[in-house]
């Protein structure tokens, strides 16, 4: 039983009386349980063998450690799937937004963050070109084509996405390399004041990094597919970024923001139709219509005129609105 498995897990950490509070659970297999009135504040991560793997979790988080605050490593037994870490608390971003001057503050301190943590040394899988189209043939090929469609994507449809998607991320392959979060948004950001410069920021979910254009990321942030943010906001942040590395040609990265945005928002809209009708969750349908919104909006753009002429092609009307 594994509820076995993580009373002897906690019991050898000195866990054994700690209460037990479940915390919400995200869009992965994982679960996370909140532990009272043990030796010191602390999470169990609890990800099953055989549908998480907390290993790259753990190489990212020692990794990590030395540039931005991610949560200390108590203890963990891999094979198992169990991990105990320190408690950041309850106070994401997310949470604190609402107020602009706050919430200027806080993506800057988010943004300053961000470039650092694009520094980090790192041998990682790449998200490149093939990795951001498969990652979204995954979703919008597999599962919203045929729940949109009844029918299942033709190769001969598949074989001019590929074409489309590669034309469009060409321009990556040009510019800036480095350590990328793939989820760097509010949900996954902690606001830690008591600690100083880059490091107010905790990072979480980062076991999907790899090496990639930093543009993801900021696009990630500020064009976020759970809450609708200004768009002053999204001004700041990008502009904040570009200062925070002045290396970097401003008109590409924005350009790229545009190809990042085309692919990351095509791939979450029909990642929600996956969560629905494969994982049961059928609560996060809710965010497709700001999905596609943005889709749209970065379709507008030149720099992601292939996607935009595949769509027209295929989709010319792009309503989604039936599909659940």
């Amino acid at each position: 039983m594994r509820e076995d498995l993580i009373d002897r897990f906690l019991a050898a950490q000195g866990f054994a009386g700690a209460r037990r509070e479940v915390l919400a659970q995200d869009a992965s297999f994982r679960r996370y349980l909140r532990l009272h009135h043990g030796p010191r504040p602390a999470l169990l991560m609890d990800a099953p063998p055989g549908r998480e793997d907390v290993r790259p979790f753990l190489r990212l988080a020692a990794l990590l450690a030395g540039h931005v605050s991610v949560p200390e490593i108590i203890a963990a037994e891999p094979p198992a799937g169990l991990v105990l870490l320190e408690d950041f608390g309850d106070t994401l971003i997310a949470g604190r937004l609402g107020d602009a001057e706050s919430d200027a503050a806080l993506f800057d301190a988010a943004i300053d963050t961000l470039a650092a943590l694009h520094r980090a040394p790192a041998d990682l899988p790449p998200w490149d070109a093939g990795a951001m189209t498969r990652a979204t043939a995954a979703t919008f090929l597999d599962w919203w084509w045929p729940a949109a469609t009844n029918a299942a994507a033709t190769p001969e449809l598949r074989a001019d996405f590929a074409a489309a998607m590669a034309a469009l991320l060409a321009p990556l392959a040009s510019g800036p390399r480095g350590f990328v979060h793939r989820d760097y948004f509010v949900g996954n950001l902690f606001w830690l004041p008591e600690r100083a410069g880059l490091r107010r920021i905790g990072l979480i979910d980062f076991q999907d990094a790899g090496i990639g254009h930093p543009a993801y990321d900021v696009v990630s942030l500020v064009e976020d597919a759970r809450r609708d943010l200004p768009e002053s906001l999204r001004a700041r942040a990008i502009a904040r970024y570009l200062a925070r590395r002045p290396e970097l040609d401003a008109a590409a990265f924005r350009d790229a923001c545009v190809i990042c945005a085309a692919q990351r928002h095509l791939r979450v809209a029909a990642l929600w139709v996956r969560l629905a009708r494969r994982d049961g969750k059928p609560a996060y349908l809710a965010h497709a219509p700001r999905c596609w919104a943005m889709l749209r909006r970065a379709l507008a753009q030149p720099a992601a005129a292939p996607l935009a002429a595949f769509l027209a092609r295929h989709l010319p009307d792009l309503d989604v609105g039936a599909v659940r």
